[in-house]
């Protein structure tokens, strides 16, 4: 096909031009005017010479028609995998398909739509934006969606230069029942209750049968759950209390309903971090010593500690009779401390404490209950611990992990880890350390400065986690009833602070002690902790255990499906293993004992949010392209083509937009005439004019 069309190529400047054609204009005019013989073929000899000047030239091309694009978009993402939808897509795109083929010069283009990357959704928007970039505009003729309706990034839909229409799948009878979160922290004090809001939301033509109430299921950390009964619809406030540090998962779930379309979103996963808000520390200290200082710098140093500290100062030798009652220049509130408040305590720390009358015999059995009860106690003991003012031999002692032989062993010695202590969290890890009692030095290795005097101890129970002089334990952390009690058998942590023979990490290990007792969850020893990397759904699970050997893991799926991995030795008390999860949501961890739970994305993914078939979302790129929407369990409509501007959409049809489309082979270029064509007819038309007035003249003259 060859088109044809005038172009010009002016031989001087178009103002000149201009001013030449209005000189010529008012010329013939006054010709005119005076009624002068032959003045309008004076004028068409001048329209030649001005449009001579333009220069117009004849340009030829050599087209080629191209044909029309019509995309068809088959969405395959996990809702469109719902009731029959997957049929109903097979049939549509094939239907489609040999429709477009039936139109003359017309091409399809498919564009198959996955799940997006991670838990993105359906992502309509980008394949149309792709498919507007992939072809010239100029050829586009419409696209057909065949979707849910569900897309997840509309707005990301362009301006189409022909009718999208979209073929809804689903069905009109369709509903389902979903759970949504509508906030949740991401902190939670512990103790403390903190507030979760959620909705039970159904969607969709529902039946009467589903009812007006559900049942919600609430379980922690993958215990047991718990059941509620609420109404469907409705705003709900759930209560929830911490009760242990580190992370909390909460699950919430909904039995799925009959004829609902999923159950994939009846269920829903909170992750809160506990945390405690500050922690109250109670610190008895005996008579002052070189380390008193130590202990109070180390619990001032953290803001998040409230320190409540006081200090027997009577020394031993001062027997003079004076009432107890009358020792303080002000009444301390020991009864307030050690009866009424005691349970508020996140730790009680007795340091070089000798009992001497002060406290009455039922404050430390209140001591004692507090512990057994899950309450922390720490006792740092000096040489007052092997004398008959022992706290071993007060109603503490039977929740004390050790008893006093009665010796001070007053000789230089360096405090070691024993291989127990090498799997510890509390002692495992730190710097310097030397190597355990009777196993060999790194030749050239520092290590930790000695410590002078310590309190030998028989009858331990628990972990010895540190021995000392003599190979005597040092550290013994135990478990009493539902609390947690750390024996630390000398009063001379306080060397290392001041740098004596290098020094050691006294700080750093006084901080783990401390933090054991109050279980924080980074210092259990027997702890099984998952994590999923950022933006995979890859699972590093960790096992800490003071056995040397642990078992298989047992992981199940959210399908129920279970699979059993080997854990491979990461260090001293450490056990790790990694796997990919093949699917989103919740799973179950199971090694030994311990249970944990984890989710790998959103328990419900988005796909699922919303599943009932609605054009809404792409409501607005199908308004602006004058498209239409057609369920298709009405049956396939009728596509036939139709001019551009006119309605693209009817009762039983849909149109696309022939673009008519032509690729230029070649271009060639002519003038419309001759320069000497143009002076000819130029000079043709004034001779002509001058014969015409000739005449004129003549007849005038007769």
């Amino acid at each position: 096909m060859n088109g044809l069309s005038v172009i010009w190529a002016p031989l001087i400047g178009m103002d000149a031009i201009r001013v030449l054609a209005v000189l010529a204009v008012l010329a013939i005019a006054l010709a005119a005017w005076k009624r002068l013989g032959g003045w309008v073929l004076r004028a068409l000899a001048a329209a030649v010479l001005v449009v001579a000047l333009a220069g117009p030239m004849l340009q030829r091309e050599a087209r080629t028609p191209l044909s029309d694009i019509v995309f068809l978009i088959d969405d395959r993402s996990a809702s469109q995998q719902l009731s029959d939808r997957g049929a109903q897509t097979d049939s549509a795109v094939a239907g489609l398909s040999a429709a477009v083929a039936a139109l003359p010069n017309t091409e399809l283009r498919r564009i198959t739509v996955p799940d997006g990357p991670g838990d993105s959704g359906t992502r309509i928007g980008a394949a149309l934006a792709d498919a507007l970039a992939s072809e010239p505009r100029a050829r586009i003729a419409g696209a057909l969606v065949v979707s849910d309706g569900e897309a997840h990034d509309a707005d990301a839909a362009p301006a189409f230069p022909a009718p999208v229409h979209l073929l809804l799948t689903g069905h009109a009878s369709d509903w389902d029942r979903r759970l949504v979160i509508s906030s949740a922290p991401a902190f939670g004090i512990i103790g403390e209750e903190t507030k979760i809001r959620l909705r039970i939301a159904d969607e969709g033509r529902v039946p009467a049968s589903a009812g007006q109430t559900a049942e919600l299921n609430i379980a922690v950390d993958g215990a047991d759950p718990v059941t509620y009964t609420v109404k469907v619809g409705e705003d709900l406030e759930m209560p929830l209390t911490l009760d242990h540090g580190g992370q909390n998962v909460v699950q919430f779930s909904v039995p799925a309903a009959q004829g609902e379309l999923t159950a994939r979103n009846n269920s829903a996963v909170v992750q809160i971090n506990g945390v405690r808000d500050r922690l109250r520390v109670l610190l008895v200290s005996g008579e002052p010593y070189a380390g008193e200082r130590t202990w109070r710098n180390l619990l001032k140093s953290d803001a998040g500690v409230d320190l409540v500290h006081f200090t027997i100062l009577r020394p031993p030798e001062k027997q003079d009779g004076t009432p107890t009652s009358e020792l303080a220049l002000i009444a301390f509130p020991t009864r307030e401390l050690f009866v009424d408040k005691i349970d508020q305590f996140d730790l009680i720390i007795f340091d070089r404490y000798a009992e001497r009358g002060i406290l009455p015999v039922s404050y430390f059995r209140n001591i004692r209950r507090y512990v057994e009860n899950g309450g922390a106690l720490l006792v740092s003991a000096g040489p007052e611990f092997a004398t008959v003012e022992s706290l071993a031999r007060t109603e503490l002692g039977p929740v004390i992990p050790g008893r006093p032989t009665g010796k001070v062993l007053s000789a230089p010695f360096l405090p070691r880890p024993t291989e127990a202590g090498l799997r510890h969290p509390v002692t495992a890890g730190l710097q310097g350390a030397p190597a355990p009692e009777g196993a060999s030095e790194v030749p050239g290795a520092s290590h930790w400065g000695r410590w002078l005097r310590q309190v030998e101890l028989t009858d331990t129970r628990g972990e010895v986690v540190m021995t000392g002089a003599r190979g005597a334990p040092l550290l013994v952390l135990s478990h009493e009833g539902k609390g947690r009690v750390a024996l630390l058998a000398s009063d001379q942590a306080w060397l290392w602070d001041r740098g004596f023979e290098g020094g050691g990490p006294q700080l750093e290990l006084l901080r783990r002690i401390a933090h054991w007792d109050m279980k924080e969850p980074e210092l259990e020893e027997e702890a099984l902790t998952a994590e999923v990397a950022p933006g995979s759904q890859q699972v590093t699970v960790t096992r800490r255990s003071m056995a040397p050997a642990v078992g298989p893991l047992e992981v199940t799926r959210p399908d129920g499906t279970k699979t059993a991995l080997t854990m491979t030795d990461a260090g001293p008390g450490r056990h790790v293993t990694v796997f990919d999860a093949p699917e989103a949501g919740l799973y179950r961890l199971a090694q030994d004992d311990l249970r944990r739970v984890v989710a790998v994305g959103p328990a419900s993914p988005r796909e699922f949010e919303r599943t009932v078939a609605d054009a809404t979302p792409l409501a607005g790129v199908i308004a602006a392209s004058h498209g239409g929407v057609s369920r298709l369990e009405d049956g396939l409509p009728r596509l036939i083509a139709v001019r551009e501007g006119r309605s693209a959409a009817g009762p039983g049809w849909i149109g696309i937009t022939p673009r008519g489309a032509s690729d230029v082979g070649g271009i060639g270029v002519d003038p419309v005439l001759p320069d000497w064509g143009w002076l000819a007819l130029a000079a043709g038309l004034m001779v002509a004019a001058w014969l015409v007035e000739g005449r004129g003249r003549r007849r005038r003259a007769g």
